[in-house]
């Protein structure tokens, strides 16, 4: 029984280049690609583009931006608040208004 390759046969070095962030950087991979460049040490190696990298990705930079959550979480709060006040305002309507209604009914049963 023979033994299948279990090793890459392709992987070499590649070239991988971000064009936003101007940045390149030599590894080994299996990577295809039909273009090639001249690489720092004289040697011609196959080009992969790529859009993003760790020159440009908005974690490794520092840029990225940070959410307000606590100011989201106060406004959410208020918001819930106002809520509790109109429905406990709107409750003590309805009550007052079944006081009145019951007022009305005797009123009525006392005139009859």
């Amino acid at each position: 029984m023979s033994k299948k390759v279990s090793q890459p046969q392709e992987y070499r070095y590649v070239v991988f280049m971000d064009e936003a962030a101007n940045f390149s950087f030599l590894t080994r991979s299996m990577a295809k690609s039909e273009e090639t460049i001249k690489w720092e040490d004289g040697n011609e190696y196959p080009l992969v583009k790529v859009q993003i990298s760790s020159a440009s990705h908005p974690f490794f930079t520092g840029e990225e931006k940070i959410i307000d959550t606590e100011g989201r979480v106060d406004r959410f709060k208020a918001r819930a608040e106002r809520a509790a006040k109109l429905r406990a305002s709107l409750g003590n309507k309805v009550k007052k208004a079944e006081k009145e209604a019951v007022k009305k009914a005797e009123k009525a049963e006392a005139k009859a």
